[in-house]
């Protein structure tokens, strides 16, 4: 079904937790998919991994608050093994502020402390990619996103993700009604729109062969704005050195992007030369020619 909607969150997680997501959701996920390793990146309160220890899925959890930041750490590095499925729940952008609010100090890798909403887009494209590595081929890998309306402007959070992902992967896209918000008991003036009461559950599926770069797609996809090209390739790069550990010498960052790019990209004289600027830009020289996060 293309539509979810369950009005209890259930025994799962805590209650208490901010923005959590109904255990519900989760068993269904793990009903239609049934996967036998399961990896939630962004665990928040535990409620992903405990529907799915319950039905008996070898079951991983990581988080930010637990010491496990998905902007610079390999999700397949932490874990030790690709998995069936890899499924987050992020932060809508500010919407719910975590760190130094529901838990511990405030963190600047934390997703729901960027400066503006393109921020977000961009470190939400390198946690999809560093999800899509720790996938197998031919797992799951996606997110519950919602959007968020904010000074008459609609930001369509689910919609960038797709555009920002490889098209040729996207498998499903699920509405997921919203139930005991917080702003259900608001009452606001003059109200020119509805209220938004859904998130999207997003799923791409990783080919089960790898014949079709994700750089060929990413790159025909941002061909169409020159900022999106600019961010894929920040994406790009950052994800290679965290697939790196986080610290490489600079050819072996060249060496982990050309592995996949394809052949029209791997001639061109220029994309070594967007490498170094890109991480001039985003990243620390630590020693002479090698670099890192």
């Amino acid at each position: 079904m293309s539509i979810l909607s369950f009005q209890e969150r259930g025994k799962w997680g805590k209650s208490s937790w901010r923005g959590n997501c109904s255990g519900h959701v989760y068993k269904a996920l793990f009903e239609q998919y049934k996967p036998a390793v399961f990896v939630d990146p962004m665990v928040g309160s535990g409620t992903s991994v405990e529907v799915a220890k319950e039905m008996g899925i070898e079951t991983y959890g990581l988080d930010l608050h637990s010491g496990f930041n998905i902007l610079r750490d390999s999700i397949l590095q932490s874990v030790g093994k690709q998995a069936d499925m890899v499924f987050s729940h992020p932060p809508y952008h500010d919407m719910i502020v975590y760190s130094g609010q529901v838990w511990g100090q405030p963190h600047a890798d934390d997703l729901s402390r960027c400066a503006n909403e393109e921020e977000f887009m961009e470190k939400i494209q390198i946690a999809l990619l560093n999800q899509r590595e720790a996938t197998r081929q031919g797992g799951m890998y996606g997110l519950l996103i919602g959007d968020l309306r904010r000074d008459g402007q609609y930001k369509s959070f689910q919609a960038d993700c797709i555009a920002r992902m490889p098209k040729s992967e996207l498998a499903s896209v699920v509405i997921k009604a919203q139930h005991n918000c917080v702003s259900d008991s608001r009452q606001y003036a003059k109200m020119k729109h509805m209220r938004i009461l859904h998130e999207y559950i997003i799923l791409w599926q990783k080919p089960k062969t790898l014949s079709i770069s994700i750089l060929a797609d990413l790159a025909t996809m941002a061909q169409q704005q020159a900022s999106a090209l600019k961010a894929t390739w920040r994406a790009v790069v950052r994800h290679a050195l965290i697939a790196l550990g986080g610290r490489a010498k600079l050819e072996d960052i060249y060496a982990k992007i050309a592995a996949d790019a394809p052949a029209r990209l791997s001639s061109n004289n220029n994309w070594q030369a967007k490498v170094r600027q890109i991480l001039q830009l985003m990243a620390q020289p630590v020693e002479r020619g090698v670099w890192a996060i």
